[in-house]
């Protein structure tokens, strides 16, 4: 049985928390985890990875144990978190990495693919649930953006870990969770207490301050750069990832899709279905 190794480093003056599963020794994989959540998120998946790779999951500065940037307005973008995920795999001596991102952990690897100076350090890209741009019929996109904002900077407190389990599953009801016992591992791993003694989800809510960064909402440029290989996972009923622009995102050669049916924004990529999926794609 692999259990994480919980490490700390300072990149480029913020300090940054990840998981690290596996003997450093073998092909490294990066799982990067969505808006609102924490390399935490990676367990299952890792801890079935890791008898064959060496696994860095981290958390974005603004949540779980990563520090809380002084100047949001300007360090919570896209811009930054490449910034700093290539000065992590710098200072960790890795030249090249598979590439696992959920959500904007998605956005942040076709940022990095698709950068001419960085184009070479990820041989495959794996996108949950995440697209390169805005649909032709920009509709399609509003409810699942809607959605989002909705919670994003004014995170709700509760008096329990329940009610805060609870809420959790009313929000990421698509993820695809199976059973209480991930849906505790879940909320314990992204959530704290407050000063007054409540319980609230585990993030900086100035967050959310990313959305006033227009062009990171537009990744159509880097995405024709990409020479990754390149899997993109869609959940059948995702409001985030349109059809259309999966569909137009299929049509690169060195793209291919899987949808996972029955779910949303985004699946959890934690039954054995996915995980077959996955590891037969960064084996290729």
């Amino acid at each position: 049985m692999f259990s994480p190794k919980s490490r700390f480093e300072t990149i480029h003056g913020m300090e940054i928390h990840f998981t690290e599963w596996g003997d450093p020794q073998n092909p490294t994989v990066v799982c990067w985890h969505g808006l609102t959540r924490n390399g935490r998120d990676f367990d299952i998946l890792a801890r079935h990875l890791a008898r064959e790779y060496h696994i860095l999951c981290p958390d974005t500065i603004g949540r779980g144990s990563s520090q809380w940037s002084t100047s949001p307005e300007k360090e919570y973008c896209f811009e930054n978190y490449c910034n700093l995920a290539m000065g992590l795999l710098d200072h960790l001596g890795k030249k090249q990495v598979r590439w696992v991102g959920t959500s904007m952990g998605g956005a942040i690897g076709i940022r990095i693919a698709g950068t001419p100076i960085h184009q070479n350090r990820i041989t495959h890209l794996l996108l949950n649930d995440i697209g390169a741009g805005a649909s032709d019929n920009a509709v399609q996109n509003i409810e699942g953006i809607k959605r989002i904002i909705s919670y994003v900077g004014n995170p709700p407190q509760f008096n329990t870990f329940t009610e805060l389990k609870n809420y959790f599953k009313t929000i990421y009801a698509t993820f695809g969770l199976t059973n209480e016992d991930e849906w505790n591992d879940f909320t314990r791993y992204s959530c704290r207490r407050r000063d007054e003694g409540g319980i609230s989800p585990d993030y900086d809510p100035k967050i959310a301050l990313q959305f006033q960064h227009t062009e990171d909402l537009n990744l159509w440029n880097h995405w024709e750069a990409i020479q990754s290989k390149i899997l993109l996972i869609r959940g059948e009923i995702s409001d985030v990832l349109p059809l259309d622009v999966a569909a137009k995102m299929e049509q690169k050669p060195n793209c291919q899709m899987v949808t996972i049916p029955n779910l949303g924004h985004a699946p959890a990529l934690n039954t054995e279905e996915q995980i077959s999926i996955i590891e037969s794609f960064l084996r290729k």
